[in-house]
């Protein structure tokens, strides 16, 4: 929630494409990167029991959660018979087949736009507003079924405050990863559908975007990192792109 969400899709989306099953938490980095306020980026988490910080930190850890703006909500999220942040989040597929998603959503949007936020371009703050995901002049929003980092399907969502039910049925081909969002104020989880056993691998477009960035990365940071630690550091970096380099050579050809 404290930089322009295309940047911090962006990396999470290749990195769940590379196989990695990262999850998503919102947050403010107060007061290093804003001292306006904290909240702008939230964690929404689900408790069966008593609320303990201890129990937040271990569903959240789970996935059992999403993030928000806090004007929009995707509540309960599953697919098939599966809840987000239960059974390590996966549903298994014998063969390609259609999956049933459902979420229950809620947003709240002044009738009238707030043209200040709308027409700001995405990497000017606010970064995460529901004013954003405004459908052109309308009270409406899209709430969009994710697949490997692509919309799919959408429906729209009255952003009147009440929650609705929403639900899509899709096919899914090969194992991937499944989420839903209202972009740019707030998005779930995901759930891993792994189809036939197999696991899920990235395109070559996915690790060549990795590896690129593992390289960028370390431009940045080694002038800043003590001469007495470079050496690990280089050592951890050569490790993290060994594990891409492997992921690129296992990648779907296109």
């Amino acid at each position: 929630g404290d930089t322009p969400y295309v940047w911090e899709l962006s990396i999470w989306y290749h990195t769940l494409n590379d196989g990695f099953r990262t999850r998503i938490a919102g947050e403010t980095d107060f007061p290093c990167i804003t001292d306006e306020r904290v909240g702008q980026g939230r964690s929404y988490v689900h408790l069966d029991g008593p609320l303990t910080y201890a129990s937040w930190i271990d569903e959240l850890r789970q996935g059992r959660s999403y993030v928000s703006d806090g004007r929009a909500h995707l509540m309960d999220f599953r697919v098939d018979d599966v809840d987000v942040g239960t059974h390590q989040s996966e549903v298994a597929l014998a063969s390609p087949g259609t999956i049933h998603a459902t979420v229950r959503a809620a947003a709240r949007l002044s009738e009238l736009p707030n043209p200040g936020v709308d027409a700001l371009p995405y990497d000017q703050h606010p970064y995460w507003s529901v004013e954003r995901a405004r459908i052109e002049n309308s009270r409406e929003v899209p709430v969009e079924l994710i697949v490997n980092g692509k919309a799919v399907a959408e429906r729209k969502l009255l952003a009147d405050g009440s929650i609705h039910d929403v639900t899509f049925d899709v096919p899914v081909e090969k194992s991937s990863w499944v989420a839903m969002r209202i972009l740019p104020a707030t998005h779930t989880n995901p759930i891993f559908v792994i189809v036939g056993g197999k696991p899920i691998r990235p395109s070559v477009a996915d690790a060549e975007w990795s590896l690129t960035a593992i390289n960028q990365c370390w431009t940045q940071k080694q002038a800043r990192i003590s001469p007495a630690e470079r050496v690990a550091a280089r050592a951890a970096y050569d490790h993290a792109e060994a594990v891409y380099r492997k992921l690129e050579l296992e990648a779907e050809k296109p």
